[in-house]
């Protein structure tokens, strides 16, 4: 039986069939380097995303000698991956993890498009922003820094980020 999906988070967004995501095996590295890493994948805009994300990121900071940041990385990429795709749902969301010298930076990337009246525009961000509640309170507790805003042109869409030290 299938259940609805939750409606959008923004406002205007249209119901859109949801895709069933694809799993890809993930590469684990025979030796750890020590120059840190890079991790890129994109998943679908689908309620069962989140899940795979986070699945992703704990095998690939565990395998990589950094399992500390396994607890923290995993809510962080679990919450904006679940923002992304209930805000633009059935739309591919990007991925991005990378180790910096002075922690670990996470970005997610949807295609949510603009909003051409101001006011929904504000709108949809303080939902946006909302939703992230929890995302904001595991980003504190771990003196990390985060942020949301819209994508570069000629890019549409938004990213979120999140930024953990060491």
């Amino acid at each position: 039986m299938r259940t609805a999906s939750p409606a959008p988070l923004c406002p205007v967004a249209a119901e859109a069939g949801t895709p069933v995501p694809r799993l890809r095996p993930v590469p684990v590295p025979e030796e750890v380097s020590g120059r840190g890493f890079r991790l890129s994948f994109t998943l679908p805009g689908d309620f069962r995303s989140p899940f795979v994300g986070r699945t992703v990121v704990a095998a690939a900071l565990a395998a990589h000698g950094l399992g500390r940041y396994v607890w923290p990385a995993t809510h962080v990429v679990h919450e904006m991956v679940a923002v992304g795709a209930r805000i633009s749902p059935g739309r591919e969301l990007y991925v991005s993890l990378r180790q910096r010298e002075d922690g670990v930076r996470f970005l997610v990337w949807d295609q949510h498009a603009r909003h051409d009246r101001p006011h929904v525009a504000a709108l949809c961000e303080a939902r946006r922003r909302r939703a992230l509640w929890l995302l904001a309170a595991v980003v504190d507790d771990w003196g990390g820094e985060w942020g949301s805003g819209a994508a570069e042109l000629p890019h549409c869409g938004n990213k979120s980020w999140v930024m953990l030290p060491r």
